[in-house]
């Protein structure tokens, strides 16, 4: 339920689509009140503009993304790396028969990277279908292992956890299938902006985690302004949707805070 009711309620709340329809709803009320109507329409226009084009969406991104600390290597053994699913587009991969990545691929190329660079490390992929209808539908771990060699990594070298559909699933199912023991290091990959959320849900499932924050959308303090609407709407919408994530996994008890840090 709180799958299906995630997924819907994100429809109406996404800033994108909650401006749109009030554009709408102003239009419609300016049928009968021309003045309320024009209102709403200039208020959600405006709106619309400053979401897309300000700094707003890096303001929002900003303590999302510098929660936790960028990873640095020191020398300690890696037990394990686990990857959390988001970043591969399943329909695409099906259809062109190769591997299509979203602008999370990132995660995709540390997946790669930390293989190669820690050859006795478990690698685990997790990442299931996050269609609501869920019959027919290609999970994103079928199609790494279907795609693992482009990324330079046997396909049997990773374990894959392929019944997740959001990141509390990814967190309980990846810490059932590989039982982690005590005092081993295991790197948690994802986007920066999606760790706090990630962290927590580990925690939450026993499953002792060290970051390893990619998919950065901000650097170091900047504050930026986009040179198309849509971009900085699409920025908006991913940020807004990780804080009410955030709000809701805590609410749910997935987390243990509504902002996991370090």
């Amino acid at each position: 339920m709180f799958f299906v009711l995630s997924k819907v309620l994100w429809f109406l709340a996404a800033p994108s689509n909650l401006l749109l329809l009030l554009v709408l709803a102003g239009a419609g009320l300016g049928l009968r009140w021309p003045h309320l109507g024009f209102g709403t329409c200039a208020a959600a226009g405006l709106m619309l503009l400053v979401g897309g084009v300000s700094p707003l969406a890096s303001l929002v991104f900003g303590p999302l993304e510098n929660r936790f600390p960028e990873f640095r290597d020191d020398g300690a053994p890696v037990a394990g790396i686990v990857v959390l699913g988001g970043a591969v587009e399943t329909g695409l991969s099906s259809a062109r028969d190769q591997l299509v990545v979203n602008d999370a691929g990132e995660r995709m190329i540390a997946l790669g990277d930390l293989a190669r660079r820690h050859p006795q490390a478990v690698v685990v992929f997790s990442g299931g279908s996050g269609r609501l209808t869920g019959d027919g539908a290609v999970s994103e771990s079928a199609i790494v292992r279907r795609h693992a060699a482009s990324l330079g990594v046997s396909p049997e070298r990773i374990t894959y956890e392929d019944r997740s559909r959001n990141t509390r699933e990814n967190a309980a199912f990846s810490a059932e299938l590989v039982k982690p023991k005590p005092g081993q290091r295991w790197l948690l990959v994802t986007s920066a902006w999606h760790m706090p959320r990630a962290m927590g849900c580990f925690r939450k499932a026993g499953f002792a985690a060290t970051a390893y924050p990619v998919d950065y959308r901000t650097g170091p303090g900047a504050v930026a302004l986009h040179s198309t609407a849509g971009d900085g709407l699409f920025e908006l919408d991913v940020a807004v949707r990780e804080w009410l994530g955030l709000v809701a996994y805590r609410a749910s008890g997935y987390t243990e805070t509504v902002f996991p840090g370090p």
